[in-house]
């Protein structure tokens, strides 16, 4: 028999210590995938690519859980102390791991080494704890019991985590209060084995100092965890954050200086309101030049209402259908009174239906024909955005045109992103569309690609244009068409849903820039 403690134990103190260890398998378990989810998620905020850093951190938190697992057979003696120093170890470096990542950012040359570090070594704590505890229940449960139970636990307590993470902590938590919480959670399970259990006496006076300073540490990081993440960003970011939420999908972060207002999601700027007219004109009125009396428009993505905003301008339309994943987006630019007064309420007016939805399941689903589709997604920097770009996505695009529809697709840099620029034009013929490119250029962000794909029809800059507008007119359109050498086409594949080729051009071509 392995001994847990000092003294024999009672059978009732056996029946307790078993039901109160599995219950912390459920606990402990979830705590260890959350760590996991949020330095996944943190990392894609911080570095993008979400797919490959989602990846690289399962596979660097699952090799160190094995290394965790092998080096729990060195671990004698009193195996629920050692359980209860793993515990705290764990909550400290688990519940801190996002604050410190954060606020480290941008002070360090070497970011992903402190990632990778801290994941590890809370991958090879969080390998210890199963092994150990099934070490200490192993006496009082047959072998095919004991497995099944603690298994069960664990992987209870990891569904449990899946689903809360999206719906719940980060969209009410955030990361940092989230790894916070969950370090507070390891911290609880230690302290009630602590206190339970009379045979840890000897060691509780310094246990409990060290418990006391670590659930103060942490409980402290909680409740200013909003100022934590205002200087982080205070240091990521030059101008000042007016406002900053994480919601279920991204991080959104409004900045002001005396001149603008700049919007970023996950790090990456959206728009400036010192130039994003150029962008938005340039991307709405070549189309509706041709379709000045369209009726029925969809605006895919565009939540800021900016590109609603240029539509309102055609009295003919109807109908306004924007569909954008995030409420948290749509939401902040219907009542924020900065940004209602840029995009001119657009997205209160009776014409306009905001709907939440992936953009990519709706598409097959609606019914509903449009004249003009306006497609103002983020740039394609990981699959989940890439597969908006593909051929997949293009051909249901296309069932929801009327005869003479066109769709217009905001489309990365032609002179950064050369390859993914032309890469999305060819996606957009290969499903059959004529395709015209153009691009615009916005200071905020240099030269602007865009591509118009339509149907059964031609098209030709000769149509009417809203008064006021302040960049677009019948030059600029024609001064728009034109690619000098530098931005050219070249060849290149489509981008299909089951090799996305556009995400890594994508990724190649941005990355000198930080993007």
């Amino acid at each position: 028999m392995v001994s847990t403690n000092e003294q024999p134990a009672t059978k009732e103190g056996l029946t307790s210590l078993h039901w109160l260890l599995l219950i912390s398998v459920f606990v402990i378990a979830t705590c260890g995938l959350i760590y996991e989810l949020v330095a996944g998620t943190l990392a894609s905020y911080l570095l993008g690519d979400s797919v490959m850093q989602f990846s690289t951190i399962i596979g660097v938190y699952l090799f160190s859980m094995g290394i965790g697992s092998w080096l729990s057979k060195y671990l004698d003696g009193n195996l629920l102390k050692w359980f209860i120093r793993i515990e705290i170890l764990v909550g400290i470096v688990g519940g801190c791991s996002a604050p410190l990542l954060f606020v480290l950012f941008e002070y360090v040359a070497s970011f992903r080494l402190i990632l990778y570090t801290l994941v590890g070594l809370t991958g090879i704590l969080v390998g210890l704890e199963i092994p150990l505890l099934m070490r200490i229940l192993e006496n009082q449960l047959t072998f095919k019991e004991l497995v099944s139970r603690v298994f069960t636990f664990d992987y209870i307590g990891a569904l449990l985590a899946s689903l809360i993470f999206p719906l719940v902590l980060i969209p009410h938590l955030g990361l940092i209060r989230t790894s916070l919480f969950f370090g507070l959670l390891n911290m609880g399970v230690a302290v009630f084995l602590l206190y339970r259990f009379n045979e840890t006496r000897p060691f509780r006076a310094t246990f409990s100092i060290v418990l006391t300073a670590s659930i103060v540490f942490l409980t402290a990081g909680f409740v200013y965890a909003e100022q934590i993440m205002t200087y982080a960003e205070g240091v990521t970011f030059q101008d000042t954050v007016i406002y900053s939420k994480s919601t279920s999908y991204q991080r959104i972060v409004l900045t002001r200086n005396n001149r603008e207002l700049r919007l970023y999601l996950n790090g990456n700027l959206q728009f400036s309101s010192a130039d994003e007219y150029r962008y938005h004109e340039a991307l709405v009125h070549p189309a509706m030049q041709a379709r000045p009396t369209a009726k029925r428009v969809l605006v895919l993505g565009g939540g800021d209402g900016m590109a609603v905003r240029e539509l309102l301008k055609y009295p003919s339309i109807q109908h306004i259908q924007l569909v954008d994943l995030d409420p948290g987006m749509t939401t902040l630019f219907q009542q924020n009174l900065k940004l209602l007064q840029l995009n001119q309420r657009s997205l209160l007016s009776p014409k306009v239906h905001v709907l939440n939805r992936d953009a990519f399941t709706w598409i097959r689903q609606d019914t509903a024909k449009y004249d003009v589709v306006i497609v103002d997604f983020p740039d394609p920097s990981n699959y989940s955005i890439g597969k908006l770009y593909s051929t997949t996505f293009y051909a249901e695009l296309e069932k929801r045109l009327t005869p003479d529809g066109l769709v217009v697709v905001q489309s990365t840099s032609p002179y950064v992103a050369r390859k993914s620029f032309w890469c999305i034009r060819n996606t957009l013929t290969a499903v059959g569309f004529q395709t015209i490119p153009y691009h615009a250029y916005v200071p905020s962000f240099g030269e602007w690609g865009y591509v118009l794909a339509l149907r059964n029809h031609q098209w030709r800059p000769n149509g009417s244009l809203p008064a006021g507008l302040r960049f677009v007119n019948t030059q600029t359109i024609r001064d728009m068409l034109y690619f000098p050498p530098d931005m050219a086409e070249v060849p290149v594949e489509a981008n299909k849903l089951n090799n996305q080729i556009l995400v890594q051009s994508f990724e190649e071509e941005w990355a000198p820039y930080g993007q």
